[in-house]
């Protein structure tokens, strides 16, 4: 297991990094339509256009690949079957490329039909805006869900540079498209910027792909086995593991009925909890899914067992103080980040407001990044599926509720989003302790208990710091704004850090360990 742990610490070191540098582009990019655009409505056409290509995305590649492709394809590498791997793989490949064809073209006409899901009350010049804004972007789910499909392969030789630096290109195309383009052809130079960056998604992982290329054919068995497999996998996943992309859509649908710019700030705000659940929740996952997929094809349960107690005590230590202090300083990064130009603090209020709400369910949702793979490694994609229906209903409901019963408008919606997460990911527990027995919850929960404790300690850090930074400091400036958030992080890092240091806790030397390893590599 010494071997295992680095294998994915390394693995889980590099996509942290080169997730980071994506984030942080991806707060470049959405900063550049802040300032250009503000939160109009506008801005809620543009982030509700891109809703149904990006659930198809993850319905065709992102559920398709985590629950059937990589752990078949993965099982066959770990069993020294290789080429019978890639004949599978090659059905799969020509498939799924003609599905998306189809997808594609089906999206570009009935575009005028599936606005309405995304935005049901979007009438007359914005459900024009609307549709054509989803019909320019539609070819980019082609290019985007072919990466994917490419990162899968990738991922079971457990590569995972080249699939991680590809979002940088996507992020780049997008930035440049918004500040060149944008200004003179307003949400149609940002679609170009979308399209384009998908393409070069693709091609910065196709020479990789090629290079580890085995045997591809232009072959469609449908009667192999393995090729059974993946499919009888993947069709109860595809909404499994979409389940919180239908919920944001439900959610931005019931936004749209809501003050102009609402779509907009729950987009925001919802970016802003993704930037650790990208960079350490996802990382984690996919570093871990390869090892928890070969350690199960070959029923090694005690390391499946303890890869799966390591993934998600890491994910909780780094993500539960990641939720507390995005509570805490929601207000002084969003200022920080997006407000100025045509972003105004009436804008930033707005956002930090969701973004309190969509705190609270960080923890959750990291979990389930960890556990839905645990399930798939073990061919159980009918678990997530039931899950994930009684989550999109509770979703449902609790938004209902709060629109109606309440004053939280969009803050109502994040909340529901984030008690529903909650609940999906406790769900998931529950059937995993009676599908695999014991799993070390007693190890995990003390684990917890611990990091919430130094939360709450980084928390009270935070809002003493900023609390004798803010008076000091002119709060209208960009460095003004970056002393408040940087002055109340460097304080909350270090109680937590100190705190977790004092308790002895075994995720805390985990974290060094990475650290000191990559420092070594260096020199």
């Amino acid at each position: 297991m010494n071997q295992t742990n680095q294998r994915v610490a390394k693995a889980a070191g590099l996509l942290m990094v080169a997730t980071t540098l994506s984030r942080i582009l991806g707060f470049v990019r959405e900063r550049g339509i802040a300032q250009i655009f503000g939160r109009t409505r506008l801005t809620d056409i543009f982030f509700a256009a891109f809703s149904i290509p990006d659930l198809m995305y993850y319905l065709l590649i992102g559920g398709a690949l985590s629950a059937a492709f990589i752990p078949v394809f993965t099982s066959y590498l770990a069993n020294n079957k290789e080429k019978e791997g890639w004949y599978v793989a090659s059905t799969f490949i020509n498939v799924t490329v003609l599905l998306l064809f189809a997808f594609t073209i089906l999206g570009i006409i009935f575009a005028p039909r599936l606005a309405p899901l995304v935005a049901y009350n979007f009438t007359g010049r914005d459900l024009q805006l609307l549709v054509r804004q989803m019909r320019f972007m539609f070819p980019a789910v082609f290019f985007t869900a072919l990466a994917g499909l490419q990162m899968g392969i990738l991922n079971s030789y457990q590569v995972f540079g080249p699939p991680a630096f590809g979002p940088i290109v996507y992020n780049l195309a997008i930035i440049a498209a918004c500040y060149l383009l944008g200004p003179s052809m307003s949400l149609t130079g940002l679609a170009i910027g979308v399209v384009v960056g998908a393409i070069g998604n693709f091609f910065v992982q196709f020479p990789f792909v090629r290079a580890y290329n085995k045997g591809y054919q232009f072959v469609m068995d449908f009667s192999h086995p393995g090729i059974r497999k993946i499919f009888k996998l993947m069709v109860p996943s595809l909404l499994g593991l979409s389940v919180t992309q239908i919920n944001l859509i439900i959610n931005q649908s019931l936004a749209s009925g809501l003050a102009a710019g609402s779509i907009t700030a729950l987009r925001y705000a919802n970016r802003l909890m993704q930037l650790p659940l990208g960079i350490f929740a996802m990382g984690i996952s996919t570093a871990i899914f390869p090892t928890l997929a070969r350690q199960a094809s070959r029923r090694e349960m005690d390391d499946f067992r303890a890869t799966f107690s390591l993934g998600l005590r890491s994910v909780f230590f780094i993500t539960v103080p990641a939720g507390i202090g995005l509570w805490v300083l929601g207000e002084p990064i969003v200022r920080l980040l997006f407000q100025g130009a045509e972003f105004t603090a009436a804008d930033t209020k707005a956002t930090a407001f969701a973004l309190g709400f969509y705190s609270l369910g960080l923890f959750a949702q990291s979990g389930i990044q960890v556990i839905t793979r645990v399930y798939y490694s073990l061919n159980d994609t009918v678990t997530p599926v039931l899950t994930g229906l009684a989550t999109v209903v509770l979703n449902v409901l609790l938004n209902l509720f709060f629109l109606s019963q309440t004053n939280l408008a969009h803050g109502g919606l994040a909340l529901a989003f984030s008690i529903s997460g909650i609940f999906n990911f406790f769900a998931l527990v529950f059937f995993l302790r009676r599908k695999i027995g014991a799993m070390g919850g007693g190890k995990i929960a003390w684990s917890f208990m611990k990091t919430a404790i130094a939360s709450l300690g980084m928390g009270l850090g935070v809002i003493w710091a900023t609390g004798l930074i803010q008076p000091k400091v002119n709060l209208s400036s960009t460095l003004g704004q970056l002393i408040e958030v940087g002055g109340g992080i460097a304080v909350g890092l270090l109680v937590y850090f100190v705190a977790a240091y004092l308790m002895g806790m075994e995720e805390l030397e985990l974290v060094l360990d990475l650290v000191k390893k990559k420092i070594k590599r260096r020199k």
